[in-house]
């Protein structure tokens, strides 16, 4: 035998040496596995008839459910939330975005019409007559529209009341000159009798206390001389004024012109101030003082015209009996644009055109000016007269003073949409040199429908924002785009998209308007365009027979 065991104990020796941890290995795998297979033993005996569960079927179940939560997942939150932050990116940057703006440069536009205002021609001379005697109006001689001359009678007055006044003026006189003779008689009678008793008291004959009295009674009967006398010159001055009352029954023409107005007929009772039915109304309807010559030749500087549109011929109206106007020359009273104010001057010459002569023109000169701007328009009143001999103008006509020496350097026009109105100021939007907005107050000239004139606040070089709107604030800074580069959006007109490239409407009627045009010849105009439009479609439509 070998002295240190078999070999097979010598091999486990061996290996032992080789790895000292494998016995100890060997030794717990082989108590781990008898006590694993003791527990198999026993749980299979107390279940025998259980099967083993299929553990792929709940795999691929679980599996489609988080397929589905995916596909629900993927189609319905990440398109909705790429599509919030696709609005919420915009938005931001809608936000933080510059705007950006039309921008065109301004230029001073040919102005070779010179200035051109409107107005209204009214009489050099315009009176109302009325009837300075209260009665009956007996007759009437004139009429509106004739021709009458200063002194001419136009009517006559019956006035019983009056005359009985004048009546009793002159005897109120015969009877003051009667009291005047007496009381001369009776100072004729004192002086005779104070000249008798100086010589009687300057002999003794009577005491110089008789004297002084007689003295004093012939100094008393002068004084009453002289009374008489003045109570006779008052009755002689208020049978004067009656008279001259009297004279009024019969009305005269105060000056040569035409008869514009008619308010009473043959019958009508009037008061001594002149109106009908003895109302005394004052001016009479329509009429106004002061100032208000100036509106209405202006028609209506302050937006109101004359309420009088035609003369009353009843002897029921109130107010003057007639109206009567010196229309051989008249006048004009326009309201010139501050900016242009100090180029008028009196001897400067007018051109007038009117709407209804529209061959013709008529020759003006400037007479006198205001020589104070108005706060309210910012106009200087400015009055034209020019010569009506020849009985070609009406007054009251509508009509455009052209001032062709006023053209200066010509006008800035800017679009209408460039103004704005903030803090109860007209103002546009100018661009500076960083691009930013600068809110500039103008002053506004003349409106010529698309483009307005600028007579102050904007200079030939300015960058002009052509539309205003809520993004253009002072300061904001903005990205400019030339406005002539625009082919103009719906319902732009040519004059909007540039209007420096627009010349100043010419002067003439056609300044303001043809006021001939009416509803009905805008209908007629309209009705052809339709008929015309028919028959192209119908003659392109209707090709057959």
């Amino acid at each position: 035998m070998p002295p240190y065991g078999s070999n097979q104990d010598n091999q486990k020796l061996a290996d032992s040496f080789a790895d000292p941890n494998s016995l100890d290995d060997q030794k717990l795998g082989s108590s781990f596995v008898e006590s694993n297979s003791s527990r198999k033993i026993k749980h299979h005996n107390t279940r025998p008839n259980k099967k083993p569960v299929n553990r792929g079927v709940l795999f691929v179940f679980i599996l489609a459910v988080i397929v589905v939560f995916a596909i629900v997942f993927l189609v319905g939150f990440l398109p909705r939330h790429a599509r919030d932050k696709e609005i919420a990116d915009k938005a931001k940057d809608q936000k933080n975005a510059i705007p950006v703006v039309r921008v065109q440069q301004i230029k001073r536009v040919q102005d070779a019409g010179g200035l051109v205002v409107p107005g209204t021609t009214t009489p050099l001379i315009e009176a109302y007559v009325y009837a300075r005697a209260s009665g009956y109006l007996s007759r009437r001689l004139v009429d509106i529209g004739d021709r009458v001359r200063k002194g001419q009678l136009l009517a006559v007055v019956d006035s019983p009341d009056l005359d009985q006044q004048v009546d009793q003026a002159r005897q109120q006189v015969s009877q003051a000159e009667s009291q005047l003779a007496q009381q001369q008689s009776q100072l004729a009678l004192a002086t005779v009798t104070v000249q008798r008793y100086r010589v009687l008291v300057a002999k003794g004959v009577f005491s110089k206390q008789d004297g002084d009295q007689r003295e004093t009674d012939y100094q008393a009967q002068v004084a009453n001389v002289a009374a008489a006398q003045r109570n006779v010159e008052a009755f002689k001055a208020n049978l004067r004024r009656n008279l001259a009352l009297q004279s009024y029954e019969q009305v005269t023409a105060p000056f040569t012109g035409v008869i514009t107005a008619r308010n009473v007929d043959v019958g009508a009772l009037v008061s001594a101030a002149g109106s009908a039915n003895g109302s005394g109304s004052g001016a009479p309807q329509g009429q106004d003082t002061g100032s208000a010559i100036g509106a209405t030749n202006t028609s209506g500087t302050t937006g109101s015209a004359p309420t009088a549109a035609s003369p009353s011929t009843g002897g029921g109206q109130g107010g003057a009996l007639f109206s009567i106007a010196q229309t051989e020359r008249l006048r004009i009273l326009v309201s010139v644009p501050e900016g242009y104010a100090p180029s008028v001057f009196t001897g400067q010459h007018a051109t007038l055109h009117i709407q209804e002569i529209p061959n013709a023109t008529f020759q003006g000169d400037v007479t006198r000016t205001a020589a104070a701007i108005d706060q309210n328009t910012r106009t200087l009143l400015t009055e034209v007269q020019v010569d009506n001999r020849d009985g070609r103008l009406l007054s009251g006509m509508y009509a455009v003073v052209t001032f062709d020496a006023i053209q200066g350097a010509g006008s800035i026009l800017i679009p209408g949409e460039a103004i704005a109105i903030r803090q109860d100021k007209s103002v546009v939007a100018i661009l500076d040199s960083s691009n930013k907005v600068h809110m500039q107050p103008v002053g506004i000239g003349r409106d010529f429908g698309p483009t307005v004139e600028i007579v102050s606040g904007l200079k030939e070089g300015d960058d002009l924002v052509t539309e205003i709107t809520d993004d253009i604030t002072e300061g904001a800074p903005v990205k400019p785009q030339s406005s002539s580069k625009s082919n103009g959006g719906p319902g732009e007109t040519p004059a909007a998209q540039n209007p420096t490239m627009q010349s100043a409407p010419p002067g003439g009627p056609s300044q303001y308007g043809n006021q001939s045009i009416t509803d009905q010849n805008m209908q007629g105009q309209q009705a052809k365009q339709r008929q015309g439009g028919k028959q192209k479609n119908s003659s392109g439509s209707e090709s057959k027979p």
